[in-house]
């Protein structure tokens, strides 16, 4: 079972309070790779985190200058924010000065905190960005005869199978124009030939909205022609992209979330998986996918776990703001049947709002149940973003990244709500409220459920909404029921979205469940069905009652109910 803390280490050891738009990392602070300190680390396995995604440890451009310790300085045309897209990679062999006490040491830092990590008993995981790099890119710890992208190629060709890039011949690079001085430069940005964008943008001139600080990589696929793929010979990108993998790898780094791996072909992961995984065998491979009709495909080439936005995510969202029925969830795990094994399940990422934003649902209690069943439904693997078991509500505009309910990933900034639990590096939230308390105290048990109640770590799904339709005493519009069984141990889960109102249902359980849950109809044998989250009511039935009587289950606003099945035993005279 595998629980994952993503975990922005610029945000999450970032001590200091100020907030200036658009500050450097001088007035705004930034957290480094020494906050990740022992005592933190035993707090987070304590938590429940089998896993740390640390996300943004490559060196991507930026507008802070490190040219004393002879990295290149990025052109501030090519770079979205003052301390710059953690997904515009300028180095695939190096880390981010910025989270370095000492930037001439930054890879034995992050090498030691790599090490802290596992000696915490988790594994680490970093991103790998297969599709496209900085603009700028350039390399200054490859190992010795690596040779930089785009170095080889015939610049004048648009496409070549050999080519890193892609061109666009005769054509000068131009970006698109911004209001803010902090983007101003006196030397004008240089590129001739033009190379193709990262989302697949074909233009000299893109725009604002496009990923216009990043360049396309070229898998060997000719985009322009109908995506005709030329993958024998090998294509060099291929190679060099495996390189990069396995240096990592070598280095303890236990797994690699992918950045859009779908934008790049299923060849390649075909090639690189099976070669990465006949060395480094134990290797955690997640892909952010966001078209379902890939599941297959991705699972094939040897991914481990896959992203389940369009899914899971989707439709919790709607249930949340847009009142979707909760029997809607049924046909979500359906259409994923084959792959509800592999799903990434979460409710927070950099890439999504923060559930306590007034820009989503603005209350991180009441959006609890859909954190629950996401990380319930299915033995599979959970996520949880820093700062969201505080109720991090990303407010306010901290300069590249808008008012949008996103924690930033592009500028010097801090998470206030986060900062309280960090307590000035003390990490024993003596700063939090009662409430974040007790919302800490509710993911902390949800982890631990994953990991420790038998009927959720290893056990079979089986949704109980076909057996309480509406027409019954129950609501299938705003509550969700299912069941989760091992031999050891049979749960049932029942879940109140209504934010506002108590429900009171009668749950019903059929003669099918019943029988994989060994309970015998006619041997008039008592039951009992205890609430084991909040350790509450018990109830208690016999088999031959629940088809007609059911459960009868009192549900508050936004709450979720775990109930646990077992025989009483029978007394003797």
């Amino acid at each position: 079972m595998i629980n994952i803390y993503q975990l922005f280490p610029r945000l999450f050891g970032n001590k200091n309070q100020s907030a200036i738009k658009d500050g450097t990392i001088g007035e705004n602070g930034c957290g480094k790779f020494s906050d990740l300190t022992t005592n933190v680390l035993e707090n987070l396995r304590a938590f429940g985190f089998t896993h740390i995604w640390l996300t943004g440890v490559l060196r991507h451009a930026t507008l802070t200058d490190y040219s004393a310790y002879g990295i290149p300085v990025s052109h501030p045309s090519v770079v979205k924010g003052r301390a710059g897209s953690p997904y515009a990679v300028s180095d695939y062999y190096d880390v981010d000065p910025d989270l370095a006490d000492d930037p001439a040491k930054r890879m034995s830092e992050f090498e030691a905190a790599v090490e802290r990590i596992h000696h915490a008993g988790m594994k680490v995981i970093i991103d790998f960005v297969p599709n496209h790099l900085a603009r700028q890119y350039k390399s200054v710890c490859a190992p010795e005869g690596v040779r930089d992208f785009g170095a080889d190629d015939l610049t004048h060709l648009a496409f070549h199978p050999n080519n890193n890039f892609y061109y666009l011949p005769e054509q000068s690079f131009v970006p698109p124009q911004r209001e803010s001085a902090l983007y101003a430069s006196s030397e004008t940005y240089l590129e001739q030939p033009a190379k193709a964008t990262g989302n697949d943008c074909f233009s000299a001139m893109p725009g604002h909205n496009d990923w216009y600080e990043t360049v396309k990589l070229n898998y060997g696929v000719d985009i322009m022609r109908d995506h005709a793929g030329y993958f024998d010979p090998i294509p060099d990108t291929w190679v060099k992209m495996e390189a990069i993998l396995s240096f990592w790898a070598a280095k303890g780094i236990d797994g690699f979330r992918v950045d859009m791996a779908e934008m790049v072909p299923i060849p390649f992961w075909n090639w690189v998986i099976d070669s990465l995984k006949s060395k480094f065998t134990d290797l955690l491979l997640v892909a952010e996918i966001y078209q379902p009709g890939l599941n297959d495909m991705f699972i094939k080439a040897g991914f481990d776990f896959l992203y389940d936005k369009v899914g899971l995510y989707n439709k919790l969202h709607d249930i949340l703001i847009h009142n979707a029925s909760a029997e809607s969830i049924t046909n979500v795990w359906k259409s994923a049947e084959p792959y509800n094994h592999a799903m990434l399940r979460f409710m927070e990422n950099h890439d999504e709002p923060r559930l306590a934003s007034p820009r989503f649902y603005g209350d991180a209690f009441a959006a609890m149940p859909a954190v629950a069943l996401s990380a319930w439904m299915h033995p599979t693997a959970f996520m949880v973003y820093n700062g969201q078991e505080c109720g991090e509500t990303a407010l306010g505009s901290p300069g590249f990244s808008g008012d949008d309910g996103r924690t930033t990933i592009f500028d010097y900034y801090n998470m206030p709500e986060h900062q309280k639990w960090m307590n000035n590096g003390s990490f024993d939230g003596k700063l939090l409220s009662f409430d974040q308390q007790r919302l800490r105290e509710m993911y902390r048990k949800i982890l631990h459920f994953r990991l420790h109640q038998p009927a959720l770590s290893k056990g079979v799904f089986y949704d109980l909404m076909w057996a309480n339709p509406w027409y019954t005493e129950f609501d299938p519009w705003y509550v969700y029921a299912f069941a989760r069984f091992s031999e050891e141990q049979n749960l049932l889960i029942i879940i109140n979205f209504h934010r506002f109102e108590h429900r009171e249902v009668r749950l019903n359980m059929h003669w099918d469940l019943m029988e994989q849950l060994k309970m015998e109809q006619e041997s008039g044998q008592l039951w009992f069905a205890k609430e084991i989250f909040e350790e509450r009511e018990e109830i208690v039935f016999t088999p031959a009652e629940m088809p007609d009587k059911g459960l009868r289950i009192k549900l508050r606003p936004s709450q979720f109910a775990v109930y646990e099945l077992k025989k009483i035993p029978q007394t003797t005279k």
